[in-house]
């Protein structure tokens, strides 16, 4: 940390900016600077900071997962901080510490809260039913299937025997901050992630299962050995008979994938046909296909409601930022590339998350609202 971020902090907390991650440092380190004092013993001292360390909102966001969160620049950055800059800047301003309030003053703005359990579910006949709003239990009868909102805020489709001739379509649209779970008439169980759709048949009828995507979803594919699954999405088609496997075909990304859990899935697209095993993925990109080993798990972070970075670059994870917690996200083109690696929950809030990011000292960020600039 320079000289000028050490005043910069300081100066913050004498006029009530700081915010709490701020404060949380600040007092470790005035705690570091009273040990020097006889009155403080230094084991109370390394009580009170790891008390401090262990209330950090951004510290207690990186344990969600074995994976490693970003080289331990976290802990260094405030180790090196307090030994090497406490002794040559903070000295002055502790001196005159009474005439600071030792009342934490943090800057108020507005919090940007994660993503919930939000959908609009359109009826074959155009009627739109905002999932949010309405109770539990038994929403429609809709040839062939009685549809169902659970206690856990979820859609099912419950199979009825009814003579039915049309099929009725009905689309599930989740939109950004949102997910969504539905599982279909035959058992299938879909997973929907934010700014993503699934049009879908009320009832299977024929030798095949048809859903449409756009977006993200994980499928659970009931197993039929008389009808073929099949999703389609804008660029490809994926069969199978019964399987588990996610597919990101969100428009603004520049390849369209498929990864495979469980099973076996068939993929055809721009006249090519490949054939994944579990642990394998599938990119499709400028009508060019190509399949590579991968952690599967990770593809699925958002079902289990996380964020697993593996290598990822910033464009794409800020395209996900963006997705979840409904923000407007510009950066430079020359940081596009940046690489980072580590996890945290998408429960936390996006301050926490960023916050992260900023830890590594590659990049900064600025909310103004419900926009996020990246600076270098």
């Amino acid at each position: 940390m320079e000289r000028t971020e050490a005043e910069d902090l300081l100066n913050k907390y004498a006029n009530g900016n700081c915010t709490e991650e701020e404060l949380a440092i600040l007092h470790t380190w005035y705690l570091a600077q009273e040990s020097s004092q006889p009155q403080i013993s230094a084991e109370e001292v390394e009580m009170a900071k790891q008390k401090v360390w262990d209330g950090l909102a951004i510290h207690g966001a990186t344990v969600t997962r074995t994976i490693k969160l970003f080289p331990v620049k976290l802990f260094k950055q405030i180790a090196v901080a307090a030994v090497a800059v406490l002794s040559l800047y903070l000295g002055y301003y502790f001196t005159q510490r009474d005439q600071l309030s030792l009342t934490p003053k943090v800057a108020k703005q507005e919090q940007i809260l994660p993503g919930g359990n939000k959908a609009i579910l359109t009826l074959a006949d155009g009627t739109s039913i905002d999932l949010n709003n309405i109770k539990k239990g038994l929403l429609r009868h809709s040839n062939g299937a009685d549809i169902v909102k659970t206690d856990d805020g979820k859609l099912v489709y419950n199979s009825v025997t009814e003579k039915t001739e049309a099929i009725a379509w009905n689309t599930l649209s989740v939109p950004a901050g949102g997910y969504y779970n539905v599982t279909l008439s035959d058992g299938t169980v879909v997973w929907l992630n934010a700014k993503s759709s699934l049009k879908y048949p009320t009832e299977f009828k024929g030798t095949e299962r048809i859903v449409e995507l756009e977006g993200e979803g994980y499928f659970e594919v009931a197993h039929n050995g008389k009808q073929l699954f099949k999703v389609l999405t804008k660029h490809q088609t994926v069969e199978v008979l019964g399987t588990h496997f996610n597919i990101n075909a969100y428009q603004d990304e520049q390849s369209t994938t498929t990864t495979l859990l469980e099973g076996s899935v068939r993929i055809s697209a721009s006249g090519a046909q490949k054939l994944l095993i579990p642990n394998q993925q599938a990119k499709l990109s400028d009508d060019k296909m190509t399949v590579n080993s991968c952690k599967a798990d990770n593809a699925i972070d958002w079902v289990n409601n996380d964020f697993i970075f593996d290598n990822e670059n910033l464009s794409t994870i800020m395209r996900k930022i963006s997705r979840w917690y409904n923000v407007e996200v510009s950066y430079p083109s020359n940081l596009s590339n940046l690489q980072f690696t580590g996890s945290i929950s998408r429960s936390k809030n996006i301050t926490q998350v960023l916050k992260i990011m900023e830890l590594t000292g590659i990049v900064n960020f600025k909310v103004e609202g419900r926009r996020i600039t990246v600076m270098q």
